[in-house]
C-alpha cells in the first residue's frame, strides 16, 4: 500500500539534495543566474526525475544557467547515488517551470482588463457592480 508513495518521497528527497547542491554553489561557471527547484517529477519505476527550476537573470544568464545545470547532471545523478541507496538511481533531467512565468503574465492580463475597463467608463455604479462578482458578458450576434 506504500508503495504508491515512494516515487514522492524520493522525488522530495531528490528537489532537496539539487537545492542544497546548488546553493553550496556548483562548480559550473555557468551557472550564474539564482536558480530555485520548484519541483521534482520521479516516474513510478524510480528511474527517471524531472528537476523543475525557475531562474532569474537576464536570458543570456537564464541560457548560460540551464546549459550548466544540464551538464552537471550526471554529476548530481552520482551525487544522488550515495545519498538515495537506490537499487537505480534516477536519470536527471532539467526542465524549466513556466509557472510562475504563466501567472505573471495572467496577473498583467488581468491588471490591463482592470484598467481597460476603468477607462472605458468606470463610474461609480459600475465600480459597484464589478465588485458585485462576474457579469454575464454574452454578446448576442443578432442584436
Amino acid at each position: 500500500m506504500g508503495e504508491p508513495r515512494r516515487p514522492d518521497r524520493v522525488a522530495e528527497v531528490i528537489r532537496e539534495d539539487v537545492a542544497t547542491f546548488l546553493s553550496d554553489g556548483a562548480k559550473d561557471p555557468r551557472i550564474r543566474g539564482f536558480v530555485t527547484v520548484t519541483a521534482v517529477e520521479v516516474t513510478r519505476d524510480l528511474r527517471h526525475a524531472t528537476v523543475f527550476v525557475t531562474i532569474m537573470g537576464s536570458e543570456d544568464d537564464k541560457k548560460a544557467t540551464f546549459e550548466g545545470l544540464e551538464s552537471v547532471a550526471t554529476h548530481l545523478r552520482a551525487r544522488l547515488g550515495k545519498s538515495l541507496r537506490l537499487r537505480n538511481t534516477p536519470e536527471i533531467v532539467f526542465k524549466v517551470d513556466q509557472s510562475v512565468a504563466h501567472a505573471t503574465r495572467i496577473e498583467e492580463l488581468l491588471a490591463q482588463v482592470r484598467r481597460e475597463r476603468e477607462a472605458a467608463g468606470g463610474d461609480a455604479a459600475d465600480g459597484d457592480a464589478a465588485d458585485a462578482g462576474p457579469r454575464d458578458t454574452t454578446i448576442d450576434p443578432k442584436g
